[in-house]
């Protein structure tokens, strides 16, 4: 968790911290400024005042220097009244004699609650006569102070006055040099913030700028400028690199859908693009939870919260693997986390693979082993079962009894032999380094072998074989006994799925398209439904429900196709309806191109079909 921010950075502290530092200095100026002027200013009044005494002291001696002493007090007491009227700083006049008697005093006119504030200044009386100086008395005045009380307080009211003012430019100036600061600075920011979106090349232009700034301004755009060199030199590198990984991805036979750390799908190629059956509008750019599968469930979800809770250094040597359906596919997904160089998770990558196949031919497959060993258990369990009974009883069973019972061990024989024969076959056939040794014939002939050694098959089921062959049939080159298999075994199965007393016919004529002699078998069967006629000549394929109920290895018409197609380069086909028979048949080219007929190699799709 990062640290929180603070809320005033420290160059604003610091001009708050500097600015009331300054404050405090002038309010401390001021207030040491205002105590020296008025001390300045009371000595002064006091001088004043002392001028003022002595100037009444000498205008006293004079005035009643040639009156009797009855007359002093009046003619003092007019001649302070008229200075009292005179000067409103003057408080009070006292006059004394020589032995500190007052004469007059006008202290009693003047209110006792301001005699406090009162400055009292004396000067002596002197009468100068040609025998010298004589000192008669004294005298005193009280000073209100108005004067220097109005002087004060205008000196006090201009300097808050100059303070104010000085304080205002002051802070105006600090308000005005932080926004200018924060101006460049947000310029700053605003160009440092474009480089980091990757808009190198940005330009920081300010010419009110002051020329330290406008200094650091020049250096970014000098990086900047380099910055946007370096990509122009760079992106076409880079381009190409990753044009070569989405190619590599693209090109990949499996899917691949590659993931951020967010979930975002960033890529994904075609080949996952038609597994998950999304057009790339789409699912680019979607996270991969929200995809869901053909039964509309969200199948990536449960994996990946399952892999991002599995630590990295484990899924790292084994990822995550499941399954997932989508139409009918089966898909097997493996989730891998991805790193860069300096080894930092940056996401992961779903490799997507179609196992349909696989999972088809491996249930093929068991189901095939599973028919095999019962049809294996079948006829041995027979054998065993009439060879032990002919053993220990056979001296009690008469001459028929003991052909019946050598009957049915031959029949079982003939089937084992069968079975054991399509194993063999299938095993030998599917080689691709076998080449069967071929000769130009008349299929119609063997056509006859083969109905005539399966016509005791049809007899015991009342079916009715009819050959129909067109004269004068080409011969056409092939392996006399894998095509007698062939025709063996279409045939044998037409008369296990006709019902008792039907017709199967055979037919041997010329293609109708292509130079090819065509052979087919037609029966009364029940007919195969349409979705399984694609799938009949596939290896271990069986129908298995209430009507066809016949046992077997699955193998037959497989062995049928790789012997006509692989081998002899033809074709096999069939056509059915259900509840009104079946016609298989295979078509062999009259005259075979070289590579056909020197059995080298079946179309791509057989020989993925023939693979074990």
């Amino acid at each position: 968790m990062g640290m929180k921010k603070s809320s005033m950075s420290s160059q604003n502290r610091l001009i708050l911290y500097g600015f009331l530092a300054c404050t405090l200095i002038i309010i401390l100026i001021a207030i040491l400024s205002i105590n020296a002027i008025q001390k300045n200013m009371n000595l002064a009044y006091k001088s004043f005042g002392q001028i003022i005494a002595k100037t009444l002291a000498i205008e006293s001696v004079e005035v009643t220097k040639d009156i009797p002493e009855t007359n002093k007090y009046d003619t003092l007491r007019t001649h302070s009244v008229s200075i009292l009227k005179s000067n409103d700083d003057i408080a009070f006049i006292e006059f004394k004699d020589n032995k500190s008697k007052i004469i007059y005093s006008s202290k009693n006119d003047f209110p006792k609650e301001f005699e406090g504030s009162i400055i009292a200044v004396s000067s002596p009386m002197v009468n100068k006569t040609i025998s010298g100086s004589q000192v008669v008395g004294s005298v005193t005045i009280g000073l209100s102070g108005n004067i220097i009380d109005k002087i004060s307080g205008t000196t006090r009211a201009s300097l808050l006055v100059v303070f104010i003012i000085t304080w205002i430019a002051f802070a105006v100036i600090i308000i005005i040099n932080t926004l200018l600061i924060s101006k460049e600075l947000r310029h700053i920011l605003t160009g440092v913030k474009k480089i980091t979106s990757g808009e190198f090349g940005y330009k920081l232009e300010d010419s009110d700028a002051s020329s330290e700034v406008q200094e650091l301004f020049e250096s970014f755009n000098d990086m900047s400028n380099k910055l946007h060199q370096y990509e122009e030199q760079n992106i076409e590198q880079l381009t190409l690199e990753k044009n070569k990984l989405e190619a590599v991805l693209m090109g990949i036979a499996n899917g691949v859908v590659v993931c951020d750390n967010f979930d975002n799908i960033v890529l994904i190629n075609d080949h996952a693009r038609k597994l998950l059956e999304a057009e790339q509008s789409e699912i680019l750019g979607t996270k991969i939870q929200q995809y869901c599968d053909t039964n509309g469930e969200m199948c990536f979800k449960e994996k990946i919260e399952q892999f991002k809770d599995t630590p990295l250094e484990i899924i790292e040597k084994r990822p995550l693997g499941f399954n997932i359906e989508v139409d009918k596919r089966i898909i097997k997904s493996v989730i891998s986390p991805m790193f860069s160089r300096n080894k930092d998770y940056v996401g992961y990558i779903i490799i997507l693979i179609d196992v349909t196949k696989e999972i088809e031919m491996d249930n093929l497959r068991n189901h095939f082993i599973s028919n095999v060993s019962h049809e294996l258990r079948t006829p041995v369990t027979v054998l065993r079962s009439y060879i032990d009974t002919l053993y220990n009883y056979g001296n009690d069973f008469d001459f028929n009894t003991q052909k019946e019972f050598i009957g049915v061990m031959n029949q079982e024989i003939i089937r084992l032999n069968r079975m054991v024969n399509d194993i063999l076959d299938f095993s030998r056939y599917q080689s691709q380094q076998i080449k069967l040794e071929k000769k130009k014939e008349n299929v119609v002939n063997i056509i006859e072998e083969c109905v005539s050694q399966l016509d005791i098959l049809a007899h015991e089921h009342k079916i009715t074989l009819s050959v129909m062959k067109e004269p004068d049939l080409p011969e056409v080159p092939l392996n006399h006994e894998s095509i007698s298999r062939v025709i063996n075994n279409i045939l044998s199965n037409a008369i296990k799925y006709s019902p008792d007393g039907s017709r199967i016919k055979i037919r041997a004529e010329r293609a109708r398209t292509g130079d090819f002699v065509e052979v087919s078998v037609e029966d009364q069967g029940p007919g195969i439904p349409e979705e399984y006629q694609k799938k009949i000549f596939d290896r271990f394929f069986r129908i298995e429900n209430a009507t066809h109920s016949i046992k077997g290895t699955g193998l037959g018409l497989h062995l049928v196709k790789i012997s006509v197609e692989k081998h002899h380069g033809g074709e096999v086909f069939v056509h059915s309806k259900e509840g009104e028979g079946s016609t298989f048949g295979f078509r062999l080219p009259i005259n075979p191109k070289p590579q056909e007929e020197n059995n080298d190699e079946m179309p791509e799709k057989n020989q993925e079909e023939d693979l074990v």
